[in-house]
C-alpha cells in the first residue's frame, strides 16, 4: 500500500497528462481547420499563379445564354482527333508540366503547303486541302503515317479550298467552310481510304466561313472563329453529323485564325485576327478564351504574352501547349507555350526549330504517349533571337512535339532546351566567336568595339575551345595560320602562337591549323593540315614533338599522316586523328606510337573524330558524293548510326563537326547552311536550331559558315572534352 504523499503526486502527474493531451487535441484540431481552409482556398483558384518567365492576367467575360438545343457535350476532349481521352484537368504530377522536344522530321512533304485541314485517323494523319507555295487553293488528300514518314495519296475533294477547317466523324473526314478564294459555307466530305475516292459536298454552315479551327469532345464538333468576308464570327457552333449546327456560345473576342483546342469538357481559343491594321500590318490578340458548352457561354480567362495568330495548339499528356504563330506585324515565331487551365498561367515551354504559323495540327495518340505534329505552314519575315528554319516562305516540313525528356521545366531558362550554360560558336564566315545561351540570346562576342582582335586581325576562326573551367577560350584561324588563347570573358589576348597570315614549317609558324585544344599539362596539341603533322607546343611556344613528316601527305604511321584535320585529346592521354587523304582514322599516343587504325571507304572527308564508348566513335563526312551526314563507327570501320538526308530542310551541307551532349544528342555545325543543330538520334530529327537555313548575316540569330562550336556548362566543365586543360 502506497502512502497518501505517493498518491497524491500519482493523481498531479494524471492530471498533468490529461492537460497535455487537452493542449494536444486543441492544437491538432487547429491545424485540421487551417488545411481544411487551405484546401478550399485551393480548389477555388485563389492561390497566385506559378512563377515563370511569362504569365498572364486573368480576365472573365460572360456571354449572354445561347439555345440550349445545342448537341450535349460529354465524353474525354479531344483537338482534331482522340487526343485527350484519360487525360484530366491540371497537372499531372507534382513536378509540374514538362517542356516540348519540337522535332522537325528527317522526311518532309512532296511540296510546301499551308492552310490546310488536317484530321487524325487512328495512328495516321489526313491532309485535307491547302494552299500551294505559289498561292493556289488545293483539293488534293493525302494520309501521312508519321511512323514511316511515307506521304501517300488519299483522293480528292469535291471543291478546292484553303483555310477550312477539319474534323473526324466516324469513317469521314469533314472540312468545314475556307475559300478558293472567297470565302464560302461549304461542307465537304471525304470517306474512302482509296487514293481515287472523290470527295463530296454534304451541306453548308449557317454563314460562309474561313479562317476557322475546330476541337471535338466526344462526338460534338466545335467550330471557332473565322470570316464571313466582311464579319468576324463570334459564335461558337456545335455538330455531331457535320450537317447540322446549333450555336452553343458567342466568342467575346471574334477571331479569325486562332488556335484552338478542348481538354476537361471545355474549348479553348488562342490569339487570333481582330481586324486590319496600318499597312500590311494586322490587328491581333493576346485574348485566352475560354468556351464552356454545358453552360453555353464563353470567358476571356488570359493573356498570352504577345497577341498573334495563326498558332497551333495540342493536348499533350493533359497539358495545353501553344507553338508558332504570327505576330500582327508579320514576324513568325519559333515560341512553344503552356497554358494551365486552372491557374490560366502561361509559361515558356521551349522552342521550334523553324518559325511556323498557318500550319495544320493535330495529335496522334493520348495521354502520355501523344504526340502533336504541325505540318507545313508558313514563314512571313523573321529577326531577332527568335527565328529559326528557313527565312521565308512556303513549307515542307513536318515537327513533331513531345514532352521532352532533357529539357527543364516549363517556366525557366532552359525550359525545352537541349543543353544548360553556354554554347560558344566559332562564327567562321563573319570572323568572329559568340556566346549564346539555352535561350538562344547572345550573351558575348569576340571582337568587339571594346575587345579588340589580336595583332594580326582576326581571321577564319575555324575551331574555338573553352579551357580552365571556362576561363578561357583558344582558337585557331585556319588561313591565317595562327593560334590564341583569349581570356574569357575579358577578351584580352592571353598567348599567341604562329605568323599571320604567313604559313611555314619552322619553329613558330603554322600551315593551316585546325583543331588547336589546350592539355592538362599546359601543351597545345593542333593538326597542322598542310604540314601533315599533329604538332604538340609547350606553354612558351616551344614546338616539343610532332606526329608525322612535314610535307608528307601519305597515311604510313607512325611516319607520316595524310592531310589531318582532326586531333582529338582522349581520355587515356593518347590523340584520335582523322586523315582527309584515304579517309583514315587512328589513335596514336602523345609520343607519336599507333594504338590502331582504320580506313572507312564509305566515308569522303572525316572530320573531327570523338570517342562516345570504349569502341564507339562520332565523326563527322565534310563533303560526300551526296551532301554532309554524320555517322558513328566501331574500329573495325562498321557504321552503327548515319544521319544522311539526302534532301530537304534536314540535310546538312559540310558538317565539320558533331558532338554528343550529356543527354544523348548530338550537337553539330552545318557550316554551309549557316546553323549550328541538335539531332535526336532517336528518329533524327533536328530538335534545336541556331542560325537561318542556307541564309548568312552578322545580325542577331545569324551566322556565317559557322565551322565549330563548344558547350560550357553551369559548373564550368566541358563535357564534350573533360580531359582538355
Amino acid at each position: 500500500m502506497s502512502d497518501p504523499a505517493s498518491r497524491a503526486g500519482r493523481t498531479n502527474r494524471r492530471h498533468r497528462q490529461t492537460q497535455i493531451r487537452r493542449r494536444r487535441a486543441v492544437v491538432l484540431l487547429a491545424l485540421i481547420l487551417v488545411v481544411a481552409a487551405l484546401v478550399i482556398t485551393l480548389s477555388s483558384g485563389s492561390t497566385p499563379p506559378p512563377t515563370g518567365r511569362s504569365t498572364s492576367s486573368s480576365a472573365s467575360t460572360s456571354t449572354s445564354a445561347v439555345p440550349t438545343t445545342a448537341p450535349a457535350a460529354s465524353g474525354s476532349s479531344s483537338a482534331s482527333g482522340p487526343e485527350g481521352a484519360g487525360t484530366h484537368r491540371g497537372r499531372t504530377t507534382a513536378s509540374g508540366p514538362p517542356s516540348l522536344e519540337a522535332g522537325m522530321e528527317a522526311w518532309q512533304l512532296a511540296a510546301p503547303l499551308s492552310r490546310e485541314a488536317l484530321v487524325t485517323v487512328g495512328n495516321r494523319l489526313r491532309i485535307l486541302g491547302g494552299l500551294s507555295s505559289s498561292g493556289s487553293s488545293l483539293s488534293g488528300a493525302s494520309w501521312l503515317d508519321p511512323a514511316s514518314g511515307t506521304v501517300t495519296a488519299s483522293g480528292s475533294l469535291a471543291d478546292v479550298v484553303h483555310d477550312g477547317a477539319g474534323a473526324q466523324i466516324g469513317a469521314t473526314s469533314y472540312v468545314f467552310g475556307g475559300g478558293s478564294p472567297d470565302t464560302f459555307a461549304t461542307v465537304q466530305t471525304l470517306g474512302s481510304a482509296a487514293a481515287t475516292e472523290a470527295g463530296a459536298v454534304a451541306g453548308q454552315l449557317p454563314q460562309p466561313r474561313s479562317d476557322l479551327a475546330t476541337a471535338t469532345i466526344g462526338g460534338t464538333v466545335y467550330i471557332v472563329g473565322g470570316y464571313d468576308g466582311t464579319t468576324y464570327e463570334p459564335s461558337v457552333l456545335a455538330t455531331t453529323d457535320g450537317t447540322h449546327f446549333a450555336s452553343v456560345a458567342t466568342l467575346p473576342v471574334p477571331v479569325r485564325y486562332p488556335a484552338v483546342v478542348a481538354l476537361g469538357g471545355n474549348v479553348f481559343s488562342f490569339g487570333g485576327q481582330t481586324g486590319s491594321g496600318a499597312g500590311s500590318a494586322v490587328n491581333a490578340t493576346a485574348a485566352i478564351q475560354e468556351i464552356d458548352p454545358a453552360t453555353h457561354t464563353a470567358h476571356v480567362v488570359g493573356s498570352l504574352p504577345q497577341a498573334l495568330y495563326g498558332a497551333a495548339a495540342f493536348v499533350i499528356d493533359g497539358h495545353i501547349y501553344l507553338a508558332g504563330g504570327q505576330t500582327g506585324g508579320g514576324q513568325t515565331l519559333t515560341q512553344l507555350y503552356e497554358f494551365d487551365q486552372q491557374t490560366h498561367r502561361v509559361a515558356d515551354a521551349g522552342l521550334l526549330p523553324q518559325a511556323v504559323a498557318f500550319g495544320g495540327y493535330a495529335t496522334v495518340g493520348t495521354g502520355k504517349s501523344a504526340i502533336g505534329y504541325l505540318v507545313g505552314g508558313e514563314v512571313a519575315q523573321q529577326s531577332g533571337t527568335d527565328q529559326a528554319g528557313l527565312a521565308s516562305g512556303s513549307l515542307a516540313s513536318v515537327i513533331s512535339l513531345r514532352p521532352s525528356r532533357y529539357g527543364g521545366p516549363v517556366g525557366g531558362a532552359d525550359a525545352g532546351a537541349p543543353y544548360q550554360g553556354h554554347l560558344l560558336i566559332a562564327d567562321r564566315g563573319n570572323d568572329r566567336l559568340l556566346v549564346i545561351d539555352a535561350a538562344r540570346n547572345l550573351q558575348w562576342q569576340y571582337p568587339s568595339a571594346t575587345m579588340p582582335p589580336p595583332p594580326g586581325g582576326f581571321y577564319f576562326p575555324d575551331d574555338a575551345f573553352f579551357f580552365h573551367q571556362g576561363t578561357g577560350i583558344i582558337s585557331n584561324q585556319e588561313d591565317n595560320h595562327t593560334i590564341v588563347e583569349i581570356g574569357y570573358p575579358s577578351g584580352k589576348i592571353l598567348w599567341q602562337y604562329g605568323h599571320p597570315g604567313e604559313p611555314g614549317t619552322a619553329a613558330g609558324f603554322l600551315n593551316q591549323p585546325d583543331d588547336a585544344y589546350l592539355l592538362k599539362n599546359g601543351e597545345i596539341t593542333v593538326a597542322d593540315a598542310m604540314n601533315d603533322r599533329i604538332l604538340f607546343i609547350s606553354p612558351n611556344g616551344t614546338p616539343l614533338s610532332q606526329i608525322g613528316t612535314n610535307g608528307v601527305a601519305v597515311h604510313n604511321p607512325p611516319t607520316s599522316v595524310g592531310y589531318p584535320n582532326g586531333d582529338t585529346p582522349l581520355a587515356n592521354g593518347n590523340v584520335l586523328v582523322s586523315e582527309i587523304n584515304g579517309s583514315w582514322i587512328t589513335e596514336y599516343t602523345p609520343a607519336g606510337q599507333l594504338v590502331w587504325t582504320v580506313q572507312l571507304p564509305t566515308v569522303n572527308y572525316p572530320s573531327d573524330p570523338q570517342q562516345l564508348g570504349s569502341n564507339l566513335y562520332l565523326l563527322a563526312d565534310y563533303d560526300p558524293p551526296a551532301e554532309g551526314r554524320i555517322l558513328t563507327i566501331r574500329r573495325s570501320g562498321a557504321v552503327v548510326w548515319k544521319y544522311d538526308v539526302l534532301s530537304g530542310d534536314g540535310m546538312l551541307k559540310k558538317p565539320s563537326l558533331a558532338e554528343q551532349l550529356p543527354n544523348g544528342l548530338i550537337m553539330a555545325n552545318d557550316d554551309y547552311r549557316n546553323r549550328v543543330i541538335v539531332i535526336d538520334p532517336r528518329d533524327d530529327s533536328i530538335v534545336w536550331q541556331y542560325g537561318l537555313t542556307d541564309t548568312s548575316g552578322t545580325a542577331p540569330g545569324l551566322l556565317s559558315i559557322p565551322d565549330g562550336f563548344d558547350l560550357l556548362l553551369p559548373n564550368g566543365t566541358t563535357p564534350t572534352h573533360p580531359q582538355t586543360g
